[in-house]
């Protein structure tokens, strides 16, 4: 116990002594010595900041700079194709959102007024309500005094051209997808192909020769895989929208055959 107490004494002093030791020298230290630290302290922290400043820059002003190293001749066909397909996609999704209804309740409805007021008010609910499944049980109360086959076989048909109506210019995303990368691999390949031809001119392999077209030709390619990656996203929610729709059509031209078969049980066709 004496041994430790002793070790952590002669520890305290030596601790003490640097300290005053360190304060007398920074006393005696010349004035133009400490200058000269503080200098080169300012200096240090103005070098590591101005990486960080350059490094602030904003994600617009990136993606802008690259798209004007990447050429104005490809990119610009890229570009032109996020905009088409953007736009087909954002008139297919209003188009969808509107087209869908609240199929069991339509059902209700229309079932509610051929009990009550016969094929007329049933038609008259379908006029009132927007969307395809409408359009179908409209045109099958509307053929159902020719018969329930009849019946059948004019929602079938026209569930056909409704489904038509809902995927139209759906192709034309599904081209802009396939057509954003093929046009960044050929930006790829004619930038290769010119920084060769800058090799073979140069007699010599400097890689600041072939850097810059390098740089341009996978600039190309990184733009069309984006554009492609967008419209994909879209493309799938559309084709999911288009499949509910389909479905919530096909359930409903069963459930109109079979209120028309009841109906005509009951003697009132």
């Amino acid at each position: 116990m004496k041994k430790l107490f002793s070790i952590m004494a002669v520890a305290a002093m030596v601790f003490v002594g640097t300290l005053n030791a360190n304060a007398a020298t920074a006393q005696t230290m010349p004035t133009s010595s400490q200058a000269l630290v503080t200098a080169a302290t300012v200096s240090i922290i103005q070098d590591e900041a101005a990486p960080a400043a350059e490094t602030e820059k904003g994600f617009h002003q990136e993606l802008k700079e690259r798209f004007v190293e990447g050429g104005p001749g490809f990119m610009g066909i890229v570009l032109l194709c996020l905009i088409l397909g953007l736009a087909i996609a954002i008139e297919r999704i209003i188009y969808l959102n509107l087209s869908t209804t609240n199929t069991q309740k339509l059902a209700q409805d229309v079932e509610d007024a051929l009990n009550s007021g016969g094929i007329e008010a049933a038609k008259e609910v379908c006029r009132n309500t927007k969307g395809p499944v409408a359009s179908i049980y409209y045109q099958g109360l509307d053929r159902a005094h020719e018969g329930i086959d009849i019946a059948e076989k004019a929602v079938v048909a026209y569930g056909g051209v409704q489904m038509g109506q809902l995927e139209k210019n759906v192709s034309w995303i599904s081209l802009f997808i396939a057509l954003a990368p093929m046009l960044g691999f050929m930006g790829t390949v004619i930038g290769m192909i010119i920084a060769f031809d800058k090799i073979q001119a140069a007699s010599d392999m400097n890689p600041s020769l072939v850097a810059g077209g390098i740089k341009v030709a996978l600039l190309t390619t990184v733009f069309g895989l984006i554009v492609a990656i967008i419209l994909q996203i879209f493309y799938n929610y559309i084709i999911a929208k288009i499949d509910s729709i389909v479905n919530s059509m096909e359930d409903a031209s069963i459930t109109l055959i079979d209120m028309l078969f009841d109906y005509k049980q009951k003697n009132k066709i």
